[in-house]
């Protein structure tokens, strides 16, 4: 009988524990490692600050407009073009999937990449994008990536 109990309380405190809600996306919350806020590039900028090189590293600001919806292991940046696709460094951080929307700052480096058609439709599969919407994507593409070391919620 003392068995029994023990295991519908183990249960019931397991429940419990991942019925809690989601981590919400707030400002000031930092994700990663501590980083540099001040004078944040926009990320409209980059393209401009990296020129002729293949890599840029610095810090930069921007609104979120999509993130990983299985587990928050990537987010897209408005740029004034598209997006611009953000990973975090070894995978060490996640963000929520409340970003969307709010306003970042990120540390990090950003390159020039070639993303394969492979990838591409994995991202969109990610987002939650129809299937008439990936098998669409026949084409790999040229853009700026973003490493993070660190992410700040500003607003």
């Amino acid at each position: 009988m003392k068995l029994l109990l023990l295991l519908v309380a183990s249960l019931t405190f397991t429940t419990a524990m991942f019925a809690q809600n989601p981590i919400q996306a707030k400002a000031g919350i930092k994700y990663g490692e501590k980083i540099v806020t001040k004078n944040p590039v926009m990320v409209s900028e980059i393209p401009a600050k990296m020129g002729a090189a293949k890599e840029w590293k610095g810090v930069v600001v921007g609104e979120v407009v999509s993130v990983c919806e299985k587990k928050g292991c990537w987010m897209k940046l408005k740029t004034t073009d598209g997006e611009m696709m953000v990973r975090f460094k070894n995978y060490g951080f996640f963000m929520p999937l409340n970003i969307v929307g709010k306003t970042i700052v990120a540390e990090g480096k950003a390159k020039l990449v070639e993303t394969s058609v492979a990838e591409l439709k994995h991202y969109a599969e990610d987002a939650g994008k129809t299937k008439e919407e990936i098998e669409k994507i026949t084409a790999s593409k040229k853009e700026i990536s973003f490493e993070a070391k660190g992410v700040v919620v500003s607003k």
